[in-house]
């Protein structure tokens, strides 16, 4: 079983992240005003999900398909042993407590915009 979240603010306009066999379980509404980072909503609209493990390279394709690529904005699951680390166009594969795997995929957030503080992904 995967399970995963997507923010709402995240996705581009005009843009639908519906893969087959995607299952909604909680939609939530946080304030992150105290922390929110330049650009950013202060109201992050959470869809927590699930879907089947041979469901992850559909999930994975439909979410770097549908994510903006302002702010740095990312998704991220688990599919297994693997951790599955989404920016817009460009998806981090690696095994889960892989320290290189993981820099490569913080790295990359840096350099996309993703504030500091909201690369602090779970293993």
């Amino acid at each position: 079983m995967i399970n995963g979240y997507v923010l709402g603010e995240s996705l581009r306009p005009g843009a639908e992240f519906a893969p087959p066999g995607l299952r909604v379980r909680a939609v939530k509404r946080l304030d992150v005003s105290a922390s929110v980072a330049g650009g950013q909503p202060p109201l992050w609209t959470l869809v927590e999900w699930e879907a089947d493990d041979d469901a992850a390279h559909e999930i994975t394709d439909a979410l770097a398909a549908a994510l903006e690529p302002a702010h740095g904005w990312y998704a991220d699951f688990t599919a297994g042993d693997e951790r599955v680390v989404v920016f817009a166009g460009k998806v981090f594969r690696y095994r889960r407590g892989d320290q290189r795997g993981r820099a490569e995929a913080v790295a990359y957030g840096r350099s996309a915009g993703t504030p500091e503080h909201q690369l602090d992904w779970k293993e």
